[in-house]
């Protein structure tokens, strides 16, 4: 599980794609997010704007992240 570290309250899913390294660009990021399937806590997301919020695990095609503050 990789550990993603945030300065502030929450960072978008989109957002957390590019922090992340997983993308380039945010049209990059919505297309990724229509083509991939991407749970947070468990629950499939498609959200482009879903808030991310310390301790939340976010599953991307079975690569395990956690965000932390």
């Amino acid at each position: 599980m990789e550990k993603v570290k945030i300065n502030t309250e929450y960072i978008k899913l989109d957002q957390f794609l590019k922090y992340a390294d997983i993308v380039q660009s945010g049209a990059e990021a919505k297309y990724f997010i229509t083509e991939n399937e991407i749970k947070v806590n468990g629950e499939i997301v498609s959200q482009r704007g879903k808030k991310l919020r310390s301790g939340d695990k976010v599953d991307i095609n079975g690569k395990l992240y956690i965000i932390i503050n």
